[in-house]
């Protein structure tokens, strides 16, 4: 997914909660910076949960796969290993 965080910003109109709205600016807050960043948290959590869902086998297979072989760097590392197997690989 392409950087969605700084795109350029474009004016829309947009109905709110009366009393919700009238609290935030009595509060200082940003409405449309508020807004914004929240949109985007979830625009983003909803294409990641998407983009899970329609990989999951992929994702299945691969760690099949992993569990079943291992990863090409297993004989390599010594951090996982017993310190009684580190001495002798």
């Amino acid at each position: 997914m392409r950087s969605i965080r700084n795109a350029p910003k474009r004016a829309i109109n947009l109905s709110l909660n009366g009393k919700v709205l009238d609290l935030a600016r009595e509060m200082g807050l940003n409405i449309s910076q508020t807004v914004d960043a929240l949109l985007t948290e979830e625009v983003l959590r909803r294409y990641w949960a998407d983009w899970q869902k329609e990989n999951a086998e992929a994702i299945a297979h691969y760690n099949e796969r992993i569990a079943r072989e291992g990863l090409f760097s297993d004989r390599y590392r010594t951090f996982m290993r017993p310190r009684a197997a580190r001495k002798t690989a």
